[in-house]
């Protein structure tokens, strides 16, 4: 699917992309502010503000009027943070587009954040946070988080601190919002069955009053560490909640490719290595995940699963030595060539709507990635070698960027720190 990309003056980015046997369209407008350009005094404000864009405006001023405005055209309308961006979009009928526009730019552009409704919604966020802390399976992340960034803005969790969430008030919106939702930092990407060259004079007219201030810049991540690194949250269940993470590539690196084939073959399907391993063939999981998670200046291989108490070292063991086949085995061309099929036909199954293709082209330029296309980035996929694969797998399987993070019954970390090795 083509797409096209205008810049205004101002510094505004918008992306359309024409699906005329489309019956809905789609509006998201991203902005290159997440958890990571927080700091200890405003921890949660990204996500606290996305909240807040939806409780009022200076047209909408109550809480209420977005949500039946946009109930009453059939839309669904969603937001989301990040550590690098926020987003908010709704998609409906496609005769509906320049309504959802409106709307959607009235929330970007002109939220009042009234206190008694910032009251209401820290309460929303605090039980937000305490849910995820109920579910180790979500919180894992966060300690896998800290223990590979320690107290830097990407190792905290994006849903921020209960101290700031307690006393934040109308200035810290205020304030944040000045320096990060700017022209130059804002994407707009509209998709479905529309008429592109009506959508980028709406938003022009919409955005006209966007504000031009200079962005301010996140704090690059710094990456430290010489040997296996381990972190273990002693919980009573039934099961344990593990993470192994490799320190790995960003995304503007050409070996993320690769890392993502990596992530394919261990974890991609119901055939790959670790399934079949843990679940076939072991039983001692449900769920088992690998994925290359990039960011603009870091990046990691991730394998996630979910194991019998009795069997965590057992399990650790088998996924290192997989790991070390990687480095020492080629793959075998009919391997190779599954994942591949299987990862292609996933990325086009994942764009089969007008909100999919939104988010495919507007996170790579809120990232200020060159834009590929989906045939594009299958043939960055088709070209990968067995030889490639061994390649970085020898490159990024060291001990001095491999992580363990779980959570569940454990109570002395010697046995998994002594296996913990390549």
């Amino acid at each position: 699917m083509k797409f096209k990309k205008k810049v205004l003056k101002n510094g505004l980015r918008i992306i359309t992309v024409s699906m005329q046997d489309n019956k809905t369209a789609t509006a998201l407008v991203l902005v290159e502010a997440g958890s990571k350009y927080e700091d200890k005094t405003n921890d949660g404000v990204s996500h606290f503000l996305e909240h807040m864009c939806f409780k009022g405006t200076s047209k909408r001023p109550c809480s209420g009027d977005i949500s039946l405005e946009l109930d009453s055209l059939g839309a669904y309308s969603n937001a989301f943070t990040s550590h690098e961006f926020t987003g908010y979009y709704a998609k409906a009928h496609s005769k509906n587009i320049h309504k959802i526009i409106e709307i959607i730019s009235d929330m970007y552009l002109n939220p009042i954040f009234n206190e008694e409704e910032i009251n209401k919604e820290r309460g929303v966020i605090i039980e937000e946070i305490n849910m995820y802390k109920d579910l180790p399976m979500k919180s894992v992340y966060d300690i896998c988080s800290k223990l590979l960034y320690g107290d830097q803005p990407v190792g905290r969790p994006i849903l921020g601190d209960k101290n700031f969430i307690k006393k934040s008030n109308k200035k810290d919106f205020v304030n944040y919002r000045k320096k990060h939702y700017v022209a130059s930092a804002t994407t707009i990407v509209v998709t479905g069955n529309i008429n592109e060259k009506e959508i980028i004079k709406d938003i022009e007219e919409k955005f006209k009053d966007i504000d031009i201030s200079k962005k301010y810049n996140k704090i690059k991540v710094k990456e430290s560490q010489k040997s296996p690194q381990i972190i273990t949250k002693n919980k009573k269940s039934d099961q344990s909640h593990l993470i192994l993470a490799i320190r790995a590539f960003d995304f503007f690196k050409k070996e993320s490719a690769i890392v993502s084939m990596i992530a394919g073959i261990l974890g991609a399907g119901m055939s790959s290595r670790l399934f079949s391993k843990l679940r076939d063939e072991m039983g001692v999981c449900y769920y088992i995940n690998a994925d290359n998670e990039t960011f603009t200046d870091h990046g990691l291989l991730k394998i996630s699963a979910g194991v019998d108490n009795k069997r965590v070292q057992e399990v650790v063991e088998v996924i290192l030595n997989e790991l070390k086949r990687l480095k020492t085995e080629l793959i075998s061309d009919s391997e190779l060539k599954k994942v591949k099929e299987y990862l292609i036909g996933n990325l086009f199954l994942g764009l089969e709507s007008s909100d999919s293709f939104a988010e495919f082209y507007g996170v790579q330029e809120i990232l200020n990635r060159p834009i590929m296309n989906a045939k594009e980035k299958a043939k960055r996929i088709n070209e990968i070698s067995a030889k490639d694969i061994k390649r970085v797998a020898n490159k990024i399987f060291k001990n001095e960027g491999l992580n363990l993070a779980m959570i569940g019954p454990v109570k002395d970390k010697k046995p998994l720190k002594k296996i913990l090795s390549f």
